[in-house]
């Protein structure tokens, strides 16, 4: 039998797709999402003020997404309605992050092997609970593939590179100050200076609050936060053997790691007093 023109096996249109797809989303800036002390933060280098990386989807759960605007935002409806419709029929506590990331994992799934374009999307969607143990965080390809999170996750972009920087500093139960500087110094290029406030879009989904328990913190109140955060990461580490390097330079001393004649010792480089935490008296 004779190969029609144009021919190529079901493998090929597969694999052909999918390197479609992640060099569109590889082209995008990475979001990260990490659970801390008191709930989900969602962060993402974002300039613009009208279009939204990160959005909420019900009382509990966010959405964050990286790609083709248009493609996500889309998603980002079709979560909303399910939500609502949900809810109002049935009870505002079936709606679920697992029942949401069903649902784009079917529609991904299905225009992945259907279409002839696939979405270049790659989105997470993230519920907070009572306790952290019953926090949830899944993260969804634009193959319809889902992979359910423990504590972080990383889309877009350099994703790899930016989870293994996350992977160095993350840990279980981090202030949000904390969380906050664990994600910006991911999301920062080695020896690259990090984005302004004006310029990150970072949210949280706080467990403490009332209902409704997404929450975007822009302004104000994102500057003082950066400026926790900046304070939490404390001075830079020594490098080894830059002190013995010092005190071999500095004449009058007589070993290695000795105070200085006098016997006093060299003062803090960042009293705690100067520190300013941006905390209210």
């Amino acid at each position: 039998m004779s190969m029609p023109f144009g021919y190529a096996s079901p493998e090929q249109i597969m694999r052909d797709r999918a390197e479609y797809a992640r060099k569109g989303i590889a082209r995008g800036r990475s979001v990260v999402v990490m659970q801390y002390a008191d709930g989900i933060l969602f962060v993402a280098p974002n300039p613009s003020k009208a279009l939204h990386k990160i959005s909420e989807i019900y009382d509990r759960i966010g959405f964050a997404a990286v790609g083709r605007y248009n493609e996500f935002e889309s998603l980002r409806l079709a979560g909303i309605r399910y939500a609502d419709i949900n809810g109002y029929t049935f009870n505002r506590s079936d709606v679920t992050g697992r029942g949401l990331a069903n649902l784009y994992a079917q529609q991904l799934g299905m225009i992945f092997t259907e279409s002839i374009k696939s979405l270049e999307v790659e989105i997470v969607v993230a519920e907070v609970g009572e306790a952290p143990a019953d926090d949830q965080i899944y993260r969804l390809t634009f193959d319809g593939s889902v992979f359910d999170e423990q504590g972080m996750a990383v889309i877009g972009g350099q994703s790899d590179a930016v989870a293994g920087r996350l992977k160095e500093r993350y840990q279980d139960g981090l202030p949000l100050p904390r969380a906050l500087d664990a994600a910006l110094a991911a999301l920062t290029e080695p020896g690259g200076d990090r984005p302004p406030a004006a310029q990150l879009e970072v949210a949280v989904l706080d467990r403490s609050r009332e209902h409704r328990k997404f929450l975007r913190l822009t302004g104000a109140r994102l500057e003082r936060l950066l400026a926790e955060a900046e304070a939490s990461a404390g001075p830079p580490e020594t490098p080894e053997g830059a002190e013995s390097a010092e005190s071999a330079e500095s004449p009058g001393t007589a070993d290695e790691g000795t105070a200085p004649a006098g016997g006093e010792a060299p003062p803090p480089t960042a009293p705690e007093g100067d520190v300013d935490t941006g905390s209210p008296e």
